[in-house]
């Protein structure tokens, strides 16, 4: 029944309540969408050639399915849209007034469909750079998104360091990159994404895996961070270095996987992103160290070349991309900006 509410003195009116669509009745009205342009599309030939036998001819179906298509088109809409006699068919007054409706309904789903398979007959080449944080938390699907939406365009990647692929879109042997700086340079554009938390982390159980009474103390241990004359490595040195610790153990690696099995394997303290390690952490193999100021977040920023073919749209589907993995991962892992 639905929600009961009372109105003046003594009377009870009953509103009916709103049911929110269920996947099964949301899958019956897109069904039932799709069978209504196409009644929409055999009306409209009816109308223009008068005739049922040659609209069945004209659109591979029988007289009798033309029939039950107009029918029931006049009875979703409740009206009588064709009369047929020995003259031949011809519209009603609300039958004209709902062709021309149907005329534009079906224009914009045929420029709808023509400008989703423009982009699948797109072709060429899209080079795109990425450090190493990004293809261990959403490059497959930004992958997967690309090749799904241009199955023509050829998809060329390219892991490297943030200084290196910086140099590499400069020279204009790159077209996208995914790093941590922003550049500002007359033929590149770049625009901030997201940030990643930083964090201490650890094996667990290791001799590391302990309370520390401050950051200088944290820094006479063992510390793994990314590659050196990185912006990761330049921030955490400097934060250690404020803290009092007099000459950080700073060991710079530049692959995430090689930082991963050096921190399962006790070798020291990791400072990085726990987004890069979320199934390890999950799993109780490492675990993040809690009391201390973590590490400033690592920045993600795209930058590309203007001027070039399928870029802009590149980056478009990169941040489309991105909203989604921020979604499921949480803001513990990646913050949008």
């Amino acid at each position: 029944m639905g929600d009961i509410k009372r109105r003046g003195l003594g009377t009870i009116v009953q509103r009916p309540r709103r049911l929110r669509p269920t996947r099964k009745t949301a899958g019956l009205e897109q069904e039932k969408l799709i069978m209504n342009l196409r009644f929409l599309e055999t009306f409209v030939w009816v109308a223009r050639l008068k005739s049922f036998r040659l609209t069945a001819e004209k659109l591979f179906t029988t007289q009798a399915s033309v029939s039950s298509r107009i029918a029931a088109l006049e009875a979703d809409l409740g009206v009588k849209l064709l009369l047929r006699d020995s003259r031949g068919v011809s519209l009603t007054p609300e039958g004209g007034k709902v062709l021309e409706y149907a005329e534009r309904m079906l224009e914009t789903a045929k420029a709808m469909k023509q400008s989703l398979d423009s982009d699948r007959a797109k072709v060429g080449r899209i080079r795109i750079g990425v450090m190493d944080t990004v293809i261990h938390t959403w490059m497959s699907a930004l992958v997967a998104e690309l090749t799904e939406r241009y199955p023509q365009v050829e998809i060329e990647l390219v892991a490297d360091t943030a200084l290196n692929l910086r140099e590499q879109l400069q020279k204009g042997f790159l077209d996208v990159i995914l790093q941590t700086d922003l550049l500002r340079e007359q033929s590149i554009r770049s625009l901030d994404l997201a940030r990643y938390p930083m964090g201490w982390v650890v094996a667990a159980g290791s001799h590391q895996h302990r309370d520390y009474a401050s950051l200088a103390e944290l820094g006479r241990e063992r510390i793994i961070t990314f590659s050196k004359n990185s912006r990761p490595h330049q921030e955490v040195l400097s934060l250690l270095q404020a803290a009092g610790a007099e000459a950080p153990r700073l060991n710079c690696v530049n692959s995430v996987a090689a930082i991963t099995r050096l921190l399962r394997d006790g070798f020291g303290i990791g400072a990085l992103p726990p987004a890069l390690v979320d199934a390890e952490l999950g799993r109780g193999e490492l675990v993040l160290l809690e009391g201390l100021q973590p590490p400033p977040s690592l920045e993600l920023v795209v930058a590309w070349q203007t001027g070039v073919a399928l870029v802009d749209e590149v980056v478009g589907v990169c941040r489309q991309v991105l909203e989604g993995y921020a979604r499921d991962v949480g803001g513990q892992r990646i913050v949008l900006v």
